[in-house]
């Protein structure tokens, strides 16, 4: 499938969506929303991919809605228009292993349905992420940032607020008191101290940023079941709107089918015969 705002590649299993409109630090609109939610579709119903990685071409992320749409925003109190989001994939991110986040995650406006793609996805936040381009980051599974990237909530110095589900979301992936900080100051975060407050997993050299992220993605390929990823993180996601009575019911449920489904088997003899797994495609 051709996009107009972004590169789609698979290699060794591993699908990378590049947002790519380079001379605008790849600037978010209603078309790269579009492509967006396609190529993720593509890579979820892919059975030849089992790792998801979105990045940015050249020297940014994403910096953003692009100012020429938000100049566009009317300012008389006219409703803003919904993006161009629904009914252009269908089904495409039910997926039948796990819990059944369809409730929880349904909008298909912003990016909940990343929640539903069953296949691990990691925001390889190569240069500066602000706005929207951290927020898309923050719905993705891991966030994996170069040491010369910036990152910046933005929303306060705009004058608008806590935009597309992120006052629930970032809370819960930081705790309430760096949230406030992110958020309320929209300061410039350093790739360090996001991994201190725990907004991003690891912080990689720039001249070898894509080589170690792509690393930890082969070993998410190439190492563990596909099905297990789908389930665990169906598990984890579904986990934020559970207490831990009804998390753990759900966790003994899920067991008796993981036993009877193939990988079981294979996980055991290929540990006992010491090779390398060769975990069934989903």
């Amino acid at each position: 499938m051709a996009y107009e705002t972004l590169l789609y590649d698979v290699k060794d299993r591993i699908g990378t969506i590049t947002l790519n409109r380079p001379d605008r630090l790849n600037a978010y609109n209603d078309r790269m929303a579009s492509d967006i939610r396609k190529a993720m579709a593509e890579a979820a119903n892919d059975p030849a991919v089992r790792v998801i990685i979105l990045t940015g071409a050249g020297r940014g992320f994403c910096a953003g809605a692009d100012m020429q749409v938000l100049q566009a925003v009317p300012t008389d109190g006219t409703p803003r228009a919904a993006s161009a989001a629904r009914g252009d994939i269908g089904d495409a991110f039910k997926s039948k292993y796990g819990p059944n986040l369809d409730k929880e995650f349904a909008d298909m406006t912003r990016f909940a349905y990343f929640m539903r793609t069953k296949k691990p996805i990691i925001a390889a936040i190569n240069g500066p992420a602000a706005g929207m381009g951290l927020i898309m980051s923050l719905y993705c599974d891991f966030r994996f940032v170069s040491d010369k990237a910036v990152i910046t909530s933005s929303f306060a110095q705009r004058g608008l607020i806590a935009e597309h589900g992120i006052a629930w979301l970032l809370p819960r992936l930081i705790g309430p008191a760096h949230a406030f900080d992110v958020l309320l100051s929209a300061r410039k975060i350093s790739p360090q101290e996001a991994k201190e407050m725990g907004l991003v997993n690891k912080v990689f050299a720039a001249d070898t940023f894509m080589d170690n992220v792509h690393a930890y993605a082969r070993l998410l390929a190439d190492t563990v079941s596909p099905r297990s990823m789908a389930v665990m993180k169906a598990q984890i996601w579904k986990s934020l709107f559970q207490d831990f009575g009804t998390a753990l019911e759900a966790a003994d449920a899920e067991m008796p089918p993981s036993f009877v489904w193939p990988d079981f088997k294979e996980g055991v003899s290929h540990f006992l015969e010491k090779r390398a797994p060769k975990f069934a495609d989903i």
